[in-house]
């Protein structure tokens, strides 16, 4: 008789035991270490040194944390590798759906220029390097950074205060189609705040 009352008092302590941690862990939602966007936004927050939440276009970050470390490959656009205009190609075709020119010279075509003190993530960045035509372009990520396809290290974050990109920097650009949304939604709030 004692055993069985020992045996039953264990299986209620395991059985109390499973509940309450049950209840724990329903009460206590669980950042999934694994997931993507947190990832991407730990790993921009520790490059830019902002806080998490102030990394604001997931899916820009969340699509160049997929892409970092792929290859350097002139004319590839895969992620078995990329050049600079190829990677610049599949963010603005993935991440705002806008389609762009097939080399940096023709992108340069298609944006507005802007000074660099008033680039804005998501705007593309242009490079003279070695030659007096474009031979570069990377997208502006924030705080002076840059995702691109170095032909060195692949798929990459560099910093325009860099004394080799400061070197060749040769202007900033933003997408006319971007700056039309930006300007339409500026004049509707200005409308907003007049009436």
């Amino acid at each position: 008789m004692k055993k069985k009352t020992v045996v039953a008092y264990l299986l209620f302590a395991c059985l109390f035991f499973a509940v309450s941690q049950a209840q724990t862990s329903a009460e206590q939602p669980s950042a999934n270490p694994s997931d993507p966007d947190n990832l991407a936004k730990d790993y921009f927050s520790q490059i830019m040194g902002v806080a998490v939440s102030a990394t604001s276009n997931t899916k820009l970050y969340q699509f160049i944390y997929e892409w970092i470390g792929t290859p350097y490959r002139l004319g590839g656009k895969t992620k078995k590798g990329v050049d600079c205009s190829k990677f610049a190609y599949e963010l603005y075709d993935k991440v705002f759906n806008t389609t762009l020119g097939h080399n940096s010279r023709n992108i340069y075509t298609q944006v507005n220029p802007i000074r660099k003190e008033d680039l804005k993530p998501g705007d593309l960045v242009f490079f003279k390097i070695r030659s007096r035509s474009i031979t570069h372009v990377g997208v502006y990520i924030g705080d002076d950074k840059f995702a691109h396809a170095s032909s060195s290290r692949g798929v990459m974050i560099s910093d325009l205060n860099e004394a080799y990109w400061k070197r060749y920097y040769y202007n900033g650009g933003r997408m006319r189609t971007a700056e039309h949304a930006l300007d339409a939604d500026n004049d509707f709030s200005q409308q907003l705040s007049v009436n």
